[in-house]
């Protein structure tokens, strides 16, 4: 039973989806702990710890973390959650080899995967979102321009500082990782649509912000009977 356990839901999608934005107001809403790996890896590189050690020659060097490092901190984070707390995973598993090591790590501690949410949003409309982004170097905040244009180009509308766009944020390099997403999620989609663990739930991510949060919580409260708990 759902009840008497934690629920683990998996939040899968293409760089510039909104994950991350999905991921915590979810979250929030629902009261369940937020995992983004990319978090856990700069936690347990600040922190020190073995695997955060380990974890950091290969980031040092800007190769990819194994997968073998990536599943051992999410199993450490789990292991840490209380048993009924709700767990919302942010783009974990990435990979089929994730995907199998998480269905060896669940069970020990009573999960199993409950829900598989894929945001979806067309390609060219990821290409525009990444690649149109600016960060502003003083104060963090990020303009758009396609989406979201400064009123002074390349100045901050927030603070004035000097709006910095990322060298590996240009269209061919994102439409490149877009393509790697597609051939390394495609196996996972159909993995977790034959497994029969829980359902995937596929979400048009391409409304606002509130739009797609207002869509994936009636989806959730209605498929797995869980209520808000917090947010708006």
């Amino acid at each position: 039973m759902i009840e008497d356990r934690g629920l683990t839901v998996i939040l899968l999608g293409a760089p510039g989806v909104g994950k991350g934005t999905q991921g915590a107001l979810l979250a929030d809403s629902f009261g369940w702990e937020h995992v983004a790996t990319g978090d856990l890896l700069r936690a347990a590189r600040r922190e020190g710890t073995e695997l955060g050690r380990k974890a950091r020659i290969f980031m040092d060097e800007g190769d990819l973390v194994p997968d073998q490092l990536i599943v051992g901190l999410v199993k450490e984070r789990l292991e840490r959650s209380p048993d009924n707390g709700g767990v919302i995973l942010d783009g974990f598993p990435r990979t089929m080899v994730q995907a199998e090591a998480l269905a060896e790590v669940l069970p020990p501690i009573r999960r199993s995967v409950d829900v598989v949410l894929l945001l979806e949003v067309g390609d060219e409309v990821l290409v525009k979102r990444i690649s149109g982004r600016r960060s502003c170097a003083q104060c963090g905040r990020v303009h758009n321009v396609h989406f979201d244009l400064p009123i002074t180009e390349g100045i901050c509308n927030e603070c004035g500082g000097r709006l910095d766009h990322r060298k590996d944020d240009t269209p061919d390099t994102v439409r490149h990782r877009i393509e790697v997403y597609h051939e390394l999620t495609q196996p996972l989609v159909d993995y977790y649509k034959g497994a029969g663990e829980g359902p995937v739930l596929n979400v048009d991510g391409e409304g606002s912000v509130d739009q797609v949060r207002t869509v994936v919580q009636g989806a959730l409260s209605s498929l797995l009977g869980v209520e808000v708990q917090g947010g708006d």
